[in-house]
């Protein structure tokens, strides 16, 4: 921790707590003058000219209330509970005196402030110890001032000072002296092994509020005058607005004004998540939700092909024109497409040893093809957003997974410096992704800048669904080359999709087979997609984990034991030097899931079973699929899990986590799917995008972590991936019959010849 400050400036800011002590640090960059503030009542105040940049607020009452203001929005993944944890550990304060608040948006002072990648607490972990163990030093040093003693004869306990001589004083008593003490260059944080607030199970912070009904989500945000707006979007990809008539809409009661506007002015060079799935839409504007729905019923509109559009990206991957195709597309010739793609020459992206030789010389070739369709987000809560938009600043207000990202395209949008823009963050009722992508705010913020009043957007369900961002249609050919001794001696995958192919080179495999070939195809959509909970690993798993339990009945091995002897060999020999995994984490996963699912024992030879384990988001997570068949259906009934995530925070809310994914997973494995024809989505709400049912979800979900003291890598996507193999595999021991297209449902459901 090496910080550059003003000591005036810290003097100030820590006066701000009104007789207590209030820390904010950041280990990310250079201190920066200030620009906005947490509090309230800032403005009234004389601002430092500095500020000591902040990953996170504490603030120590005078009454011994520690407040840790949380910095990354939350969706339900127990961020607002497992952040604070880590500070108030190395602060060494009693939970139950902890009040945890959502922090404002400014990730100069709070960091990054994006939930998202099975980022937040591997992103934090570091520097929200090393401001909880700062002030902790500071209280000791004011303690040891007071007392006349020296600082190393000082202890802590549940936010206790305490010295050999009997003197005691809460943090409360020493935070006003600590706030003028110079903030600590260099902290000694605790052992793993003393920890008393991590690894200790805490309730959801908000989960009280949750569920009482408080004003939480974004759906639930309300300002005097505000106004409510939707939007009628084409009614297929690749459709633009021609025409509207909105005379009838008008005159419907409480309506406002109805009106086109565009996302996006000619040329607008979007940011690395903006997206454009329409840039033309009209707005219905009113006094509330059930008048704005009506009056968009009575709109008359005309749309035409919008033929093949050029945009203007920057950010991930540079400056560069990107060509938006114009086509009406169709899922079935969108697989067909694909077919057509995956037998032509594809690009390179590993290749080790010489496969075209060792599948020449194979004594057998396995080869299977697998194939998944678009999927929707289908957040409990639509998308919705609250915007302000006056002549000199900005409020808006609403949930998103990275507001850093939204706020200099808003710059741009409103032509304001981005200091004139303030982001508030709700919770959010889900997110998987999809809030990750800004289009909803800026065409709230559209909106309202057109009105010059306050308005709230909201989609419907249907909106929700119709408007995209999905997760990519996907295909992959495995091949595995056996020789003469059912040795495997080459491994080929070759992947594509629309409109990114799914392939993760580096990833076991690879490193574990002498012969390797790697290589990816894409075909560019107007369908517009992003992130989708572990974002192409969700389908890379489905079927890498099917193809090796293929290939271990081939091999006449247990498919446990099979990827557990292709990970000794990337252990002991690894093949490239490129491997993204490790390989002693991979085996460990493995083998706590055969120990706790007892896998191979007698007593479950009769059970159908299927297993996978996959890497990514830096952790390791397998899952045993138990399965039988249920009123003629096959249906999970348990399953057992075992993850390696470093350093469990906080293990109900983990386990919830993994309990979430395994039951989002095997909805989406059996019934997940959003088609099209001729552009337009075919599925627009749940009576026909099939989602999982309480009745279908498995009796218990077992889950277990692997316990060591490494530093915590992603959770809430890395369980997701291996139930769709598990899954698979586990159909196929219950029905007889390999599964390779999702979702498979319809292929159960399909009568047979």
């Amino acid at each position: 921790m090496k910080n550059t400050h003003n000591r005036r400036s810290f003097l100030k800011s820590s006066a701000l707590a009104s007789g207590g002590m209030m820390l904010s640090f950041s280990w990310f960059s250079s201190a920066k003058a200030a620009e906005k503030m947490p509090e309230r009542n800032a403005a009234r105040l004389n601002l430092p000219e500095q500020w000591s940049e902040l990953t996170g607020y504490i603030k120590i009452t005078p009454d011994n209330v520690i407040k840790i203001l949380c910095p990354n929005p939350e969706f339900g993944q127990n961020v607002m509970t497992s952040l604070p944890m880590i500070v108030a550990e190395e602060l060494d304060v009693d939970w139950k005196n902890v009040v945890v608040e959502m922090g404002p948006h400014d990730n100069v002072k709070l960091g990054p402030q994006f939930t998202g990648g099975s980022n937040s607490v591997r992103m934090y972990w570091k520097p929200l110890r090393n401001a909880g163990a700062a002030a902790r030093q500071m209280l000791i040093e004011a303690a040891a001032q007071t007392w006349g003693v020296s600082a190393s004869e000082i202890t802590t306990k549940a936010g206790v000072l305490s010295h050999s001589s009997g003197k005691t004083a809460k943090y409360g008593e020493m935070a006003s002296k600590a706030a003028a003490i110079a903030v600590p260059k260099e902290v000694k944080l605790k052992a793993p092994k003393d920890f008393s607030i991590v690894r200790n199970s805490k309730k959801n912070t908000e989960g009280l509020k949750v569920v009482t009904g408080k004003p939480l989500f974004g759906m639930d945000y309300r300002v005097d005058g505000m106004l409510i707006a939707m939007i009628q979007h084409p009614p297929a990809f690749g459709m633009k607005l021609k025409s509207f008539d909105a005379t009838a809409a008008k005159k419907m009661p409480g309506i406002k004004d109805v009106f086109s506007f565009k996302l996006y002015d000619e040329g607008f060079e979007q940011g690395g998540f903006d997206t454009r799935t329409f840039n033309e839409m009209i707005a219905v504007v009113g006094n509330s939700t059930w008048e704005v729905m009506n009056a968009r019923k009575k709109l008359i509109v005309q749309w035409e092909a919008a033929g093949d559009v050029k945009d203007t990206m920057s950010g991930r991957g540079g400056k560069r024109e990107v060509t938006v195709p114009g086509r009406l597309e169709t899922t079935s010739s969108q697989f067909e497409l694909m077919a057509e793609y995956a037998k032509k020459p594809a690009q390179q992206l590993r290749k080790d040893g010489d496969p075209e030789t060792a599948f020449k010389n194979a004594a057998q070739i396995i080869e299977r093809t697998y194939n998944a369709p678009f999927l929707a987000h289908n957040c409990m809560e639509p998308m919705n957003f609250f915007a302000h938009v006056q002549d000199d600043k900005v409020l808006v207000a609403g949930p998103l997974q990275a507001p850093g990202w939204m706020e200099p395209t808003l710059a741009k949008l409103l032509n304001l410096p981005a200091d004139k823009i303030e982001i508030q963050m709700t919770r959010m009722g889900g997110g998987f992704g999809r809030r990750a992508y800004g289009s909803y705010v800026y065409e709230a913020a559209r909106i309202s800048q057109k009105l010059k009043a306050p308005v709230k957007l909201i989609y419907t369900r249907e909106d929700d669904m119709t408007y995209g961002i999905y997760r990519p249609m996907y295909t992959a050919t495995y091949r595995a080359a056996l020789d003469a001794n059912k040795n495997l001696i080459g491994f080929h995958v070759k992947g594509g999709g629309i409109p990114e192919n799914p392939v993760h080179a580096n990833r076991f495999p690879a490193g574990a087979v002498d012969n390797y070939l790697a290589e990816g195809w894409e075909i560019p959509s107007n369908i517009t997609i992003g992130a989708f909970r572990a974002p192409r690993s969700n389908f890379n798993a489905a079927a890498e984990q099917s193809f090796l339990d293929e290939v271990a009945e081939a091999m006449g091995k247990d498919p446990i034991q099979l990827r557990l002897d292709l990970l000794k060999r990337a252990k002991e020999n690894p093949v490239g030097k490129n491997n993204d995994y490790d390989a002693s984490r991979y085996i460990g996963v493995l083998e706590l899931l055969k120990e706790k699912s007892g896998w191979g024992k007698p007593e479950n030879a009769s059970k159908k079973r299927g297993v996978a384990a996959y890497f990514c988001h830096a952790s390791y997570a397998g899952h045993v699929v138990d399965m039988v068949m249920k009123d003629g259906q096959p249906y999970v009934e348990q399953v057992t899990s075992a993850v390696d995530c470093g350093v469990v925070v906080n293990p109900d809310a983990a386990r919830n986590m993994v309990q979430g994914a395994v039951v989002d997973g095997i909805g989406q494995s059996f019934y997940g799917a959003l088609t099209h024809k001729d552009g337009a989505p075919e599925q627009n709400n749940f009576h026909n995008y099939r989602m999982i049912r309480h009745s279908e979800a498995p009796k218990k979900i077992d889950v277990h972590f692997v316990e060591n003291d490494i530093d915590p890598t992603g959770l809430g996507e890395p369980p997701f991936p291996p139930v769709f193999g598990a899954v698979a595999n586990a159909l196929f021991k219950t029905t007889g019959k390999r599964y390779y297209n999702q979702p498979f449902k319809v292929e159960i459901d399909k009568p047979k010849s």
